[in-house]
């Protein structure tokens, strides 16, 4: 499969397949392509494999569009709307691996119901920890 032309609307990225079918995924994947100007995102070049930003740093492969879920979900979503978070101090405080954690986070890799539920409470956790901070 080959993107043949891509186009941005919302917090999207949408490809026209060399097959006629139109694909899209979630900009939350990619935040600087997200952040980015008009301009900027207009900047782009395609090889065989995807497409490149190389004043942005940032490459979209054309496989990541048949990716089962192009919406983020569950931990993910929480970490790519919230980048204040910090992943690897998350998962040293849990004591999960920290490149399993950004495999859960960009959605490569699946965590179960349990350890979903484990992350998304030591989030809270630290949101109560932050509350009780005392401003002056």
């Amino acid at each position: 499969m080959k993107i043949s032309k891509i186009w941005f609307d919302g917090d999207r990225i949408y490809g026209l397949t060399d097959d006629g079918r139109t694909l899209w995924q979630s900009l939350l994947y990619y935040r600087r392509l997200r952040n980015a100007s008009v301009e900027e995102r207009a900047d782009y070049e395609m090889d065989d494999e995807g497409i490149h930003w190389y004043q942005l740093d940032e490459d979209v492969s054309f496989e990541s569009f048949e990716y089962d879920d192009p919406e983020p979900t569950g931990i993910s979503l929480v970490f790519l709307s919230h980048p204040e978070l910090n992943a690897s101090a998350v998962s040293r405080r849990l004591g999960i691996n920290q490149s399993l954690m950004a495999q859960y986070i960009n959605g490569t890799k699946k965590p179960s119901k349990e350890r979903e539920r484990q992350i998304l409470e030591e989030i809270a956790q630290i949101g109560k920890e932050l509350q009780a901070v005392s401003v002056c």
